[in-house]
């Protein structure tokens, strides 16, 4: 089984901003022996390490980690889109074979930047290098992100973290629509992944997951769905086990080739790994 989303850094308070002190569970560092002892528990064997800081450094750093590291089996790394010398930065990207795609931070942009032709003209460069694509967004900017992709005919995309629905409230109207509109491109991909945070960190029922679940296992289908955790950011509500069991629970309900296909053949297919 492979962990589709899984983020490593050396905490620096600067850079990593993100993570303010009522974060306390993750303002340290995250390396691979970490996230090797916090799964072990768990049928987890390999991982996607997906870019947490914005720069060409983050790709090196995960280049090097996944060089001591077998159980980092792909890299989603990030380089400016909107940079002219895009192609001269992708032709160089090439000869690192374990980077299998890119993102940006979309949910700290504005939809202003989201629809600039010049970021769906870098993403569609994406495509000839043969690259996928993550989208990380929250679910009221799905309205954009779908006029976004209407651009990106072939290109292979992912979603990060169901969209972000709010799982806190439990409004999934809006969120659920603008799902069932987006899987109408085959070539979107969902990741399940990350929802404890979306939901209340302490409090969260099963049913505020499941219920999130029930709507991308609907509109997705179990052929475009990966099983991903987004740790070490899981940690600030749960142990890492927690979320690996609860998404077992809920795919329970299906075949064991179903479940193959969620917890790795999915992924393998769509990374190229």
């Amino acid at each position: 089984m492979i962990d589709t989303h899984v983020h490593f850094w050396k905490f620096d308070p600067v850079r990593d901003s993100w993570i303010t002190p009522e974060m306390e569970a993750i303002r340290h560092d995250f390396f691979p022996n970490d996230f090797v002892k916090a799964s072990e528990s768990t049928q987890i064997t390999s991982c996607i390490a997906v870019q947490a800081d914005q720069s060409a450094d983050e790709n090196h750093f995960l280049l090097s980690l996944a060089k001591e590291n077998p159980v980092i089996k792909g890299i989603v790394g990030w380089v400016d889109l909107l940079d002219p010398t895009l192609e001269e930065q992708l032709s160089y990207w090439q000869d690192f074979k374990l980077i299998k795609g890119w993102r940006h931070i979309l949910q700290a942009e504005n939809e202003q930047f989201i629809l600039s032709p010049a970021l769906a003209k870098g993403i569609q460069t994406l495509g000839r290098y043969n690259y996928t694509y993550d989208l990380l967004c929250g679910h009221t900017q799905l309205s954009a992100i779908l006029k976004l992709v209407e651009q990106l005919p072939n290109q292979p995309l992912v979603l990060d973290h169901c969209g972000k629905p709010d799982a806190k409230t439990g409004n999934l109207k809006q969120w659920s629509e603008h799902i069932q509109e987006l899987t109408q491109n085959k070539d979107v991909y969902c990741k399940v992944s990350g929802l404890f945070t979306e939901a209340d960190w302490f409090n969260w029922k099963e049913t505020d997951i499941f219920n999130c679940f029930d709507v991308v296992f609907k509109h997705f289908g179990i052929e475009r769905i990966m099983y991903g955790s987004d740790w070490p950011v899981v940690l600030l509500s749960r142990p890492y086990g927690d979320w690996f069991s609860l998404v077992q629970k809920y795919c329970s309900q299906f075949s064991e080739t179903e479940r193959q296909m969620i917890f790795y053949d999915n992924a393998s297919a769509f990374y190229k790994l």
